[in-house]
């Protein structure tokens, strides 16, 4: 299995989920997404976030909700 792409280190915003490598927090991919924005639009406003790490995300983001509700 890969390595996540969502890390967690409460030295980086204090543990805010962000995605590795980054200080971007997850939820700013969300927030754009609800917003009617364009995943294009997020990796533009946010170029240290690959589309490879946001569509991963969004993968991982998911199978966690598949497996709480299942």
């Amino acid at each position: 299995m890969s390595e996540a792409v969502i890390v967690v280190d409460p030295e980086i915003l204090g543990g805010t989920p962000c995605f590795r490598g980054t200080r971007v927090p997850f939820k700013n991919l969300i927030d754009y997404l609800e917003g009617g924005h364009t995943l294009d639009d997020f990796l533009r406003q946010f170029p240290t976030v690959t589309r490879e790490q946001a569509v991963q995300a969004l993968e991982e983001a998911k199978n966690s909700l598949l497996a709480r509700i299942a």
